[in-house]
């Protein structure tokens, strides 16, 4: 029987550094009662969400992830030609093939880096960011690139009360590379495939091919709908107000550390109301700050972890070194969870 030389990677992994890219235009919720019968204060409470960032034509997912990546990288402190793979989380790359992931490691100057896309809904960076520290433990790649990135607006239907207030564009990107010691703990991850009815693109594309566009929705004046995403908005809610709060503690007892050791909880920026229920839910104590990153950005799935964890270091609500709690969740259902120290 051959031999087969072991791996050799780092013995640890950590984030090196953090970049987010948010477009320029700001939609308040104003804009979004144009199509809807609801109200600004209705769609604070529910959700506390105030504004998002909408891209314009030139904000392409590529573009957007792009700039956030060279944030990241230069964050690191290393060169492109140093990344050895690129993780890409997005469900609003139309193209089915190739991976958007190829384009962006090519521009963004890598050595022919690996590149490829997942598709693991708003858990996706944590997919991502579990995926990352393995290569490099393992060896296969020195430093990681890690991008959420959503165009959403792409994917929301603005006539659906439950959630055309909900979504935002954006990229969020982190770079993971080796450690002398533990910076990203076990992984707590999982998915609920029963529940997948939950969350689900309203019209498979199929459905798009000539001759096929029988019982297709149509808007209010007729026309055949894009695909969006829709929600048992209540469904939802309950699943990740009880359930998640487990995973989170989960992940907290697998890095061996408790609620009263953490600096910093960032969750999935789906509604405020889940996020201030899982603070008490783990009785997070008064020192650690909360990521409530959606009130001006929305929800943008993959992109909200790292663009919130990017937004608390720019302001200085966490620094360089603070132990943080971060869990992903949403659509299949899925949910991601882990203990990281800040770049």
């Amino acid at each position: 029987m051959a031999k087969i030389n072991p791996s050799k990677g780092a013995p640890y992994a950590r984030i090196l550094g953090v970049g987010g890219y948010r477009p320029t235009r700001v939609v308040p919720n104003e804009v979004i009662l144009e199509k809807i019968d609801s109200s600004d204060e209705w769609i604070r409470s529910r959700s506390g969400i105030e504004t998002r960032h909408w891209a314009g034509p030139e904000e392409t997912v590529a573009a957007m992830a792009i700039e956030a990546s060279g944030k990241a990288i230069a964050d690191a402190g290393i060169d492109a030609e140093q990344i050895g793979a690129v993780v890409v989380s997005t469900v609003s790359h139309f193209s089915q093939t190739p991976a958007i992931a190829t384009e962006i490691a090519d521009k963004l100057g890598t050595n022919k880096a690996a590149a490829f896309d997942i598709s693991a809904g708003c858990a996706g960076f944590g997919y991502g960011l579990t995926l990352a520290k393995g290569m490099v433990v393992e060896g296969s790649a020195e430093h990681v690139l890690v991008i959420g990135v959503e165009r959403l607006s792409d994917l929301t239907d603005l006539e659906d009360r439950a959630t055309a207030f909900l979504f935002g564009d954006g990229a969020g990107a982190v770079v993971v590379g080796p450690s002398q010691e533990p910076a990203i703990g076990p992984t707590v991850w999982g998915s609920e495939g029963d529940k997948a009815a939950t969350i689900k693109q309203t019209v498979s594309w199929d459905r798009f091919r000539i001759g096929d566009v029988s019982e297709l929705p149509v808007d209010s004046e007729g026309n055949i709908k894009f695909p969006a995403i829709t929600q048992e908005g209540q469904a939802v809610f309950r699943w990740a107000v009880f359930e998640m709060a487990k995973v989170a503690q989960q992940a907290l007892d697998a890095a061996g550390i408790t609620a009263d050791d953490l600096d910093v909880f960032i969750p999935h920026q789906a509604n405020v109301r889940i996020i201030d229920s899982m603070v008490k839910t783990l009785k997070l104590p008064e020192h650690v700050t909360v990521a409530r990153d959606i009130r001006t950005t929305g929800n943008t799935s993959a992109a909200s972890i790292p663009l919130a964890m990017e937004r608390l270091l720019a302001t200085g609500e966490a620094k360089s070194g603070d132990t943080a709690l971060v869990i992903g969740f949403g659509a299949g259902l899925v949910y991601a969870a882990t203990v990281v120290t800040l770049p």
